[in-house]
């Protein structure tokens, strides 16, 4: 039942797992060519997918821990040559997992870490520094030697393997190289198609032939499955081995590909010097169309601050270069490809309307020129895109027939259940919204986002154990999560429990000590604890960051209330509900300000509002309306 509840997460970290317990559910974008493919994962799907595998060991564990006294032994060696995805698996297993339970054992050399992986074993591992071992004689030959670095895929930490490997004829290593490589191949899981096969025709006899061929199907794939970190790594070693002339079109994908993964590791400069530097080195329209697609979508979406009129020039170059390409079916997907990107700048530049038109004419030209079974995945985005465009129209019904469209075709993509949730929960049906996302969360990887949107939306539907349960597990997984150390602080507090909810709003105002959120929680708190001066100081902090926030003016009226200052409460409650509007509960609260304040006449005029507006509390209106006429009776 663990491998069936966690099969995405356990083959996407060892596709070769597929030979002992079959195949994972395939979604819609693997099913097509790399040419054809338009959908692209980055580092937050491999950083859920790494959430998975720890909690299957966690969980795993915990039931052997229930027959078995000793702890399940996970053993990593060699971590500082680990690439970026398996030391974040190292570092979310130290945070995770109880050592009584998991004990998570790592060695290395002391060389340089992940910043992530570093902060883990500094509060999670006791560290022991194990002394060299002295070196043993070896009678083995230099030749011997070098072979056994070789056969070892450049792992060996023997210094007389090393010694003999750096002393070695170059042609000789080389060739070396080529035998290494040649073993490996028939039997080759991804894993060594990845790592050691690349590593040893790169060194081998022919570095711009087989080599470049290793690295290109390397990359390929890595691309695919969303291994940002390593793209950037074989992108740059292809490109070291490709000459950008006589092979344009691999030089261009190992550059464009690899300028691409460094949006999601946060590297926008280093990606935009590559798009160019491919630009200053090629006159393919190809690349130049590429690379001004890949600039403009930094400029509309990443860099800060965006700037959607340089993205529009970009994207213009980009849509005028797809409008001349010779082939006619190409030009068409070209075409079509970047009305879409044209779509989102325009979308970010708030006309949603000409964005909506330029992906409807869009869909028709391919409908019109494809075959059904012809760039499926990109015609999906297409729709994808227009969809998203009509719910942010406000066309509900239209958007959720879309949606439902969408999950038709690629059922397993667990992001068009979310967006129908989404449509759901605005056309005021939680019932179909929670069965969305609970489907959702039985297919997908554990995406942080998914668990707070359930847990929001079971909170609606006043399941208060099911959302603790989903705002738990965010923060187990990412304990940074502020989004859902507020909104477990707000039910906390609503449910009285008020140390807990102080210690959310604490550990939320570490991650970020201005956030009105955060400071109007923690100031709220303190107010309930009637603590005053707290809450009068940190509900001011609040307003100090943002003056317009409506929860800080509302509750640091009830502190000026209770410190007999009620003018102080009546200017706040003005100033929120001319932010929010009329409001019953507002409204009855200035009115009794203005009552303390000697004002029954405004106070009066308040009561009478707020009885002609629904769900005011009418017994209290009319016993304070009373009081304030028995007033104004004797004034």
């Amino acid at each position: 039942d663990l491998v069936e509840r966690h099969r995405i997460e356990l083959l996407y970290g060892i596709p070769e797992l597929t030979d002992l317990i079959g195949p994972a559910p395939r979604q819609l974008a693997s099913t097509g060519p790399f040419e054809q493919r338009t959908r692209f994962y980055g580092t937050q799907m491999i950083r859920c997918m790494n959430q998975g595998i720890v909690t299957f060991f966690k969980t795993y564990a915990q039931r052997l821990a229930d027959s078995k006294p000793e702890p399940l032994h996970l053993i990593f060696e060699d971590i500082h040559a680990a690439e970026a995805t398996t030391q974040e698996l190292v570092a979310l297993l130290l945070r995770r997992c109880r050592p009584d339970v998991v004990r998570v054992v790592v060695s290395g050399n002391g060389g340089e870490l992940s910043a992530e992986l570093t902060g883990a074993l500094r509060q999670f591992a006791d560290v022991v520094q194990v002394p060299a071992e002295e070196p043993c004689a070896d009678s083995r030959s230099e030749a011997d030697l070098a072979w056994a670095y070789v056969a070892s895929d450049g792992t060996s930490d023997d210094p007389a393997e090393i010694a003999a490997y750096q002393a070695a004829d170059h042609g000789a290593i080389r060739e070396l190289h080529d035998r290494r490589a040649d073993e490996l191949m028939p039997d080759a899981s991804w894993g060594v198609k990845i790592g050691a096969i690349p590593y040893h025709l790169e060194r081998g006899t022919d570095p711009r032939g087989r080599g470049r061929a290793a690295l290109l199907d390397a990359f390929r794939f890595c691309a695919e499955v969303g291994f940002s970190a390593t793209v950037v790594d074989l992108g740059r070693r292809g490109r070291m081995v490709t000459d950008p002339i006589a092979n344009a079109t691999e030089f261009r994908l190992f550059t464009s590909f690899a300028a691409n993964a460094l949006v999601p590791l946060g590297r926008l400069d280093e990606s935009l010097d590559l798009y160019m530097d491919l630009r200053r080195r090629s006159t393919d329209p190809k690349a130049h169309m590429v690379t001004s697609y890949g600039i403009a979508m930094l400029y509309t979406r990443f860099f800060t601050p965006r700037d959607h009129a340089a993205a529009l020039a970009w994207e213009n170059n980009a849509a005028a270069i797809a409008s001349l390409l010779p082939d006619e079916k190409e030009r068409s997907v070209q075409q079509v490809f970047h009305n879409n990107a044209l779509s989102l700048i325009e979308m970010h530049r708030g006309n949603l309307e000409h964005g909506l038109e330029l992906l409807g004419n869009g869909i028709a030209l391919l409908d019109r020129q494809l075959d059904p079974d012809e760039w499926v995945v990109h015609r999906s985005q297409l729709l994808y895109n227009r969809t998203r465009l009509l719910a942010a129209l406000g066309r509900h019904d239209e958007a959720y027939a879309g949606f439902s469209t969408l999950i038709e075709m690629d059922p397993y993509y667990t992001d068009y259940l979310c967006e129908r949730a989404k449509v759901s929960r605005k056309r005021g049906d939680l019932v179909a919204a929670l069965a969305d996302y609970d489907r959702a969360v039985g297919m997908a990887p554990p995406f942080p986002e998914l668990h707070y949107n359930r847990g929001t939306a079971r909170l609606e539907t006043g399941d208060v154990d099911g959302a603790l349960a989903d705002f738990d597990y965010v923060l187990e997984m990412e304990p940074d999560d502020v989004p859902t150390r507020l909104r477990r602080g707000e039910l906390l507090l609503d449910l009285r429990e008020l140390a807990a909810a102080e210690a959310e709003a604490a550990a939320g105002l570490l991650l970020r000590p201005d956030d009105p959120a955060l400071l109007c929680l923690h100031g709220t708190i303190a107010l309930e604890n009637g603590d005053l001066a707290t809450a009068k100081n940190q509900l001011d902090a609040a307003l100090a960051a943002d003056p317009d926030y409506p929860a800080a003016l509302v509750n640091r009226a009830v502190v000026s209330f209770v410190s007999e200052q009620p003018s102080a409460a009546v200017d706040d409650l003005s100033k929120a509900l001319h932010l929010t509007g009329p409001d019953p509960d507002m409204l009855l609260n200035r009115g009794i300000a203005y009552m303390a304040a000697g004002l029954p006449g405004p106070a009066l005029r308040d009561f009478d509002v707020a009885m002609t507006l629904p769900d005011g509390d009418t017994a209290e209106l009319d016993l304070q309306r009373s009081q304030c006429l028995t007033l104004l009776a004797r004034a």
